[in-house]
């Protein structure tokens, strides 16, 4: 029962919960991005090296016999995943730095912001610090 408790702890805590919201939007953003790349950036670059689909790129090391299918190394599919991997790399880069920009001017605001004391706070410390020196 202690280890069930122990658990419940450790899931309930914020830095668990935020991990699980992190990684639910990331797998969203990924199908997202996905798309973009299959679906826009691909095309394009296939136009680009001569009509060719990434997805066909295909090495055959065995022809296929009767009901055997052929072998193949499918390295098209290889550089598919890989683009998408840079662009999602790319974009997520590119996010937190802008959070982190956000952040960091939002930390500058605080500081200058910051009240400077009253009177009588300034009043009270002198006397405080009278007071300690003697």
């Amino acid at each position: 029962m202690k280890l069930l408790e122990e658990f419940k702890a450790f899931a309930m805590k914020g830095n668990v919960m935020d991990l699980a919201v992190g990684v639910i939007i990331g797998g969203a953003f990924g199908k997202i991005v996905s798309s973009v790349v299959n679906d826009i950036i691909m095309p394009v670059i296939g136009v680009l090296v001569g009509g060719v689909h990434f997805s066909d790129l295909k090495i055959t090391i065995k022809k296929a016999v009767g009901e055997n299918p052929e072998v193949t190394l499918n390295y098209g599919n290889f550089l598919q995943v890989t683009f998408d991997f840079l662009i999602v790399a790319a974009s997520i880069f590119l996010f937190v730095k802008a959070l982190n920009a956000a952040k960091r001017k939002q930390k500058e605001s605080e500081k200058q912001k910051a009240p400077e004391p009253s009177k009588e706070e300034v009043l009270l410390t002198e006397i405080r610090d009278l007071l300690k020196n003697r």
